[in-house]
């Protein structure tokens, strides 16, 4: 397909809107706080929000350009179509909308640098080479098996850090340590892809950490971060003898099991592209779950 027929459908489906609440999730965890705390600014929550769906965004076109380029996205892929490696979108035209997106995050970052200063910028500046980092150049995060440590820092600390840090100016070790329960969900998104994708990628020298590791370690690193993030909450009350409502992000533990159990039994890849939805809706449920339990 020419790339100049390339509709507004093929756009959403290469920004993969099922990750999308991995960015959406810790802007609210870190909004919720910030209203308990009384210091709800609501421009810098949506600017804050606006620019972690972009960079999210981003990352996604960036990634769809570069795996087609490095050979990882091929006619095998068992994960959703990639619009660069399906023809829809020529790689020229993917990696100028790259482009257009993060320079989007920067604008609408912008307000939130004059307001919050050098942080802020660090922190914007920070999340959009780490994102280019994520696939592109030799040396890339993805394929030195180093993104986990990445997702789990820039998707948990350091977006609730950052969110509640734009409206209120100061920052706590409470902030920072409730950041790790969205980090160890989107990490478990990440691990979920990474190990239906496991036999491409190292057939493509991926060497991600279920290639390094091998399924089994994958699996066991999956179990680890859903019970770790429910368990966030709990480790916060027992430090500060308050919020005991956050509590609730026990409850994400229920369907958690279930997705544990279809991640170690299953072995078709295809089978675990639901799987994917599933935990990004853990991720979901653990930020509501969390903000209302945390501003009763």
């Amino acid at each position: 397909m020419s790339t100049l027929t390339a509709g507004p459908s093929t756009w959403v489906q290469a920004a993969r809107p099922q990750t999308l609440g991995a960015a959406v999730a810790p802007v609210v965890v870190g909004t919720a706080m910030a209203m308990e705390a009384g210091g709800l600014h609501p421009m810098s929550a949506v600017l804050a929000l606006l620019s972690a769906i972009l960079i999210q965004v981003g990352v996604n076109y960036h990634n769809d350009y570069n795996d087609f380029l490095k050979g990882t996205d091929t006619d095998d892929r068992v994960g959703p179509q990639r619009v660069t490696q399906a023809g829809l979108v020529e790689p020229e035209t993917m990696r100028a909308a790259t482009i257009g997106v993060f320079a989007g995050a920067v604008l609408a970052g912008g307000y939130l640098i004059w307001r919050g200063g050098w942080p802020i910028l660090a922190i914007g500046v920070a999340s959009i080479v780490s994102a280019v980092w994520y696939t592109g150049g030799r040396y890339s995060l993805a394929y030195m098996g180093m993104a986990d440590f990445f997702v789990f820092l820039f998707f948990g600390p350091v977006a609730v850090g950052g969110t509640y840090y734009v409206q209120m100016l100061t920052i706590s070790h409470e902030v920072i340590l409730a950041g790790a329960g969205p980090g160890l969900l989107a990490v478990a998104i990440l691990l979920v892809n990474n190990i239906r994708d496991v036999e491409g990628d190292r057939s493509a020298r991926k060497r991600t950490l279920v290639v390094r590791l091998g399924r089994s370690a994958g699996v066991a690193f999956y179990t680890v971060c859903l019970t770790a993030a429910a368990v966030v909450p709990v480790v916060l009350y027992l430090l500060n003898g308050s919020h005991p409502w956050a509590m609730m992000t026990l409850l994400i533990l229920a369907p958690g099991l279930g997705s544990i159990r279809t991640l170690r039994s299953t072995t078709q890849p295809e089978a675990l592209n639901p799987l994917l939805g599933a935990t990004g809706r853990l991720l979901v449920l653990w930020a509501v779950l969390f903000s209302v339990g945390w501003n009763v």
